[in-house]
C-alpha cells in the first residue's frame, strides 16, 4: 500500500488526508498557543499604549496570556474540523432534545467559543480597571481605587449577563427570550422576592460608594466585627479581622449599622482610677497628684486637655481619677504610652511611699 493510497483510504466518512493537516495544525497551535497570544497581545498593546501611560506592557500581556491562548487554539480547532463531515453513526436524532447530534455539537462549539471570548473581554475590563487604578494614583485621590474596583466589578457583571444572554439564545434557539417573559410572568413575584437581598446589597453598594464613610484599607468596626477593609464588591464588603480571618459582610447590613472608623480618629483617650489606702496622709495624696501632673506635662504624647481629681472618698479607699487624651493613635503605640505613664505613676507612689487598697480596682479605656 502507497501512502497516496493510505491517505486517500476513508475512515468515518473523511479520508485519512481529511484528517491529518487538521491533526497538524492543532499540534502545531498546541505547541505555539502561549507564543501567538504573547505576539497578539503585544501587537494589541503597541495599538493601545498612547493611552496607557504608566501601565506596562507585561501586564496587558499576563492579563490576556492564558483567555487568549485558550480562545485562539480552541478557534483553530473549531475551524480545522469544520470541513469534515460527521460519520453516518453519529447521524441521529436525540428526541429529548428535539435535535440531532450534530447541531449539538454545534451548539456546544458556539457555547465554549462564547465563554472564551467573554473571557477575554472580562481580563480587557481588568486592564482597563488597572489603567484608571493607576490615573488615579497619581493624582492622589484617597477613594480612587475603591471607586475603580467598584466599576470594574459592575461592568464585569453586566458583561457576565450579556454573556449568559448570548449562550442562552444559543442553547434555547431564537424564541427563548418569548419563553422566558412567559416564566418571569408566572414566577414574577418568587423572582422579586428572592432578588430583594440582592438588589438592598447592591443599593448598599452604590451608598457606600458615594457616601464614603471609609476607604479600602481603613480600620473600621461594624457592630461586634473590626478589622481592615479590603474590598467592597457589588454584594458585600471584604474586612480582615484582628485574627486575621476574612469576613464577608453585606452591603446592606453595613448601610444600616452604626460604623466606626477608627482611621479617622484624631485622637485616643486613657482612663486610670487609682484607689489609695485609706491610712494615707492628705500631704501625701496632694504630693502623688503633683506627680502624676509633671509626669504628664513632661510627656508630649499626652495633650493638655487631661482631667486628674481626687473624686471620692471612702473607708474602703481614696480614689483618684485619671482621664488623658493622646494624638498617638496607631494601637502599639498606644499601649506603649499608656505602659510608660503607669510605670512613671507606679515610681511616684513608691517615692511618695503611698501604697494602693488592697481591693485595688483599675480600669482604662479608649
Amino acid at each position: 500500500m502507497t501512502i497516496q493510497h493510505f491517505l486517500n483510504t476513508s475512515f468515518l466518512n473523511n479520508t485519512v488526508n481529511s484528517y491529518l493537516w487538521p491533526l497538524i495544525i492543532i499540534v502545531l497551535v498546541v505547541i505555539f498557543r502561549n507564543l501567538l497570544s504573547k505576539i497578539i497581545a503585544r501587537l494589541g498593546y503597541k495599538i493601545i499604549k498612547h493611552w496607557t501611560p504608566g501601565v506596562e506592557q507585561k501586564d496587558f500581556v499576563h492579563l490576556l496570556l492564558k483567555p487568549l491562548g485558550f480562545f485562539i487554539g480552541f478557534l483553530v480547532f473549531v475551524a480545522s474540523i469544520d470541513h469534515l463531515q460527521y460519520p453516518q453513526l453519529l447521524n441521529f436524532d436525540i428526541h429529548f432534545l428535539h435535535t440531532d447530534f450534530a447541531s449539538l455539537l454545534t451548539g456546544v462549539k458556539l457555547i465554549i467559543l462564547t465563554i472564551l471570548f467573554f473571557w477575554v473581554i472580562l481580563r480587557l475590563v481588568d486592564f482597563v480597571a488597572l489603567v484608571f487604578s493607576h490615573r488615579l494614583n497619581l493624582t492622589q485621590q484617597p477613594s480612587g481605587d475603591q471607586i475603580v474596583f467598584f466599576f470594574r466589578d459592575f461592568v464585569k457583571a453586566i458583561i457576565v449577563i450579556i454573556g449568559f444572554l448570548v449562550i442562552m439564545k444559543h442553547v434555547a434557539g431564537k424564541d427563548w427570550t418569548g419563553k422566558l417573559i412567559g416564566a418571569m410572568g408566572i414566577g414574577a413575584a418568587a423572582l422579586a422576592l428572592a432578588a430583594k437581598d440582592t438588589i438592598e446589597n447592591l443599593m448598599g453598594s452604590f451608598i457606600i460608594l458615594l457616601d464614603k464613610p471609609f476607604r479600602i484599607g481603613d480600620y473600621i468596626k461594624v457592630n461586634d466585627v473590626t478589622g481592615n477593609v479590603e474590598k467592597v464588591g457589588l454584594r458585600s464588603t471584604r474586612i480582615r479581622s484582628d485574627n486575621k480571618t476574612f469576613i464577608t459582610i453585606p452591603n446592606s447590613q453595613i448601610i444600616n449599622s452604626i460604623l466606626d472608623d477608627i482611621t479617622l480618629m484624631t485622637q485616643r483617650r486613657a482612663k486610670i482610677l487609682l484607689e489609695l489606702d485609706p491610712a494615707t496622709p492628705s500631704s501625701s495624696v496632694m504630693d502623688v497628684l503633683e506627680d502624676i501632673q509633671n509626669l504628664l506635662r513632661a510627656d508630649k504624647d499626652v495633650l493638655d486637655n487631661y482631667t486628674l481629681n481626687f473624686n471620692d472618698i471612702s473607708n474602703r479607699a481614696y480614689s483618684i481619677q485619671l482621664i488623658y487624651y493622646t494624638p498617638v493613635t496607631d494601637w502599639q503605640a498606644y499601649n506603649m504610652l499608656r505602659q510608660k505613664i503607669n510605670l512613671e505613676i507606679i515610681q511616684a507612689m513608691e517615692n511618695r511611699k503611698v501604697k494602693l487598697a488592697k481591693n485595688f480596682d483599675l480600669s482604662a479605656g479608649s
